[in-house]
């Protein structure tokens, strides 16, 4: 009896602990079911609480401008490029539309504080000999009203100043060829155009009331009517990854210029030789620019180089903190550099120096009694083009606010 006892108990209490293992044995496997319970959890609310992101007000206006000059759209866009440099602001708007998938037309027309008048249309094909080269066709009428021009030299003042006034329909073709699609460019072209000249309005006297046209003493090409086939033809090295707008690559080219006179009296030749490098810093958060373009020029024989065609510096693109056009003659020096601070994909500021001369002599383009400007700027831009521009030039001579659609280089 008492050995029966006995073996209940011990069945029981080996029945007992074999439950209290069990249990000890499962207790760990109910963890990670809690645990994938509470993420699944989490995951359920924030799925809840998520909501599509909403484009704001001013990206999708700076959408639609890329979009529009990007010729990425059927569509009117703004237009602000001025006639001739010195215009003031320009406003204007064009319409855009594809003829094919990498062709484009672009009519467009602006007008600016100062009455310059420009109407064009402009055909451009891309990817052209399986994506090496770009045709653009460009015909149009411009019309500049007070002109600035000041003598010849360095040695004028800003009192000198006379205006006058053109009239100028002109027609162009431009091909630009990469063999191997990067580095390498080479570009040719002509421009037929008629510049008349006329008398300038605004504050400052008219030419032809400074000067005696047909007069030994004259300024060649006052009071004429010159009509010019302009042939031109580049070949340099291209990395930048768009010339509207770059944070990084560079450009180093010359290029050779003829204008032929139909009358054979003011015909002359020019080279070009430009430089230009962005640095990149901070992945391209800041940007060193640098720029270098020097411009020389000679007559044909017996023939004059108009004055208004002499290479000149002043203005929204050269030397900011002078007057449009302040310095000209035969030859010219141009020195840029920019430290471009990035915001944001829209929008960027930079602190800059120029600083420049013209010289009636190539031996003359030094280093020596340089004219500078230093100043401030913002700009606002697409990922391949400058949508606007306004900068801040101080001189010697004052400041000057300039604004434009394009970029400096």
């Amino acid at each position: 009896m008492r050995l029966n006892r006995l073996f209940g108990f011990c069945t029981s209490l080996a029945f007992v602990i074999a439950g209290a293992n069990t249990a000890i044995a499962q207790q760990p496997e109910s963890a990670p079911d809690s645990r994938q319970t509470i993420i699944v959890n989490a995951a359920d609310e924030k799925a809840r609480s998520l909501r599509p992101y909403e484009v704001t007000i001013a990206e999708k206006v700076f959408d639609r401008i890329e979009k529009g000059l990007s010729d990425q759209a059927v569509t009117w866009h703004p237009f602000l490029e001025n006639a001739f440099r010195g215009g003031g602001f320009a406003a204007g708007a064009g319409y855009m539309f594809h003829p094919s998938a990498y062709t484009s037309l672009d009519v467009r027309g602006s007008y600016s504080i100062r009455s310059y008048k420009l109407g064009e249309a402009e055909f451009r094909s891309r990817r052209l000999f399986d994506r090496r080269a770009e045709l653009t066709v460009l015909g149009g009428w411009r019309d500049a009203t007070e002109v600035g021009f000041y003598g010849i030299g360095m040695n004028t003042s800003a009192g000198d100043r006379g205006n006058y006034g053109f009239e100028q329909p002109f027609g162009s073709a431009l091909l630009t060829i990469r063999p191997t699609r990067r580095w390498l460019m080479v570009r040719g072209g002509f421009e037929a155009s008629r510049w008349d000249l006329k008398s300038g309005q605004g504050t400052a006297p008219s030419l032809d009331q400074i000067y005696r046209p047909a007069s030994p003493a004259s300024l060649p090409g006052l009071g004429t009517t010159a009509t010019y086939l302009h042939t031109q033809a580049t070949a340099g090295f291209d990395w930048r990854p768009a010339s509207g707008y770059a944070r990084r690559g560079g450009f180093y080219a010359v290029t050779g210029h003829d204008y032929g006179d139909r009358d054979n009296a003011l015909g002359f030749r020019r080279v070009d030789y430009e430089v230009i490098q962005h640095i990149p810093i901070l992945r391209e958060s800041w940007v060193v620019s640098l720029h270098g373009l020097a411009k020389t020029t000679w007559a044909k024989s017996d023939q004059d180089i108009p004055f208004y065609l002499l290479p000149s510096l002043g203005g929204g693109s050269n030397l900011r903190g002078f007057a449009s056009h302040r310095f000209s003659d035969r030859h010219s020096l141009l020195l840029q550099a920019e430290w471009r601070i990035m915001a944001n994909r829209f929008f960027d500021s930079a602190v800059f120096y120029d600083a420049g001369k013209v010289a009636a002599r190539t031996s003359d383009l030094d280093l020596n009694h340089l004219k500078s400007d230093y100043g401030f700027g913002v700009r606002f831009h697409a990922p391949m083009v400058t949508v606007f521009r306004v900068d801040v030039a101080r001189s010697n001579e004052g400041t000057q606010l300039v604004f434009a659609a394009s970029p400096v280089f």
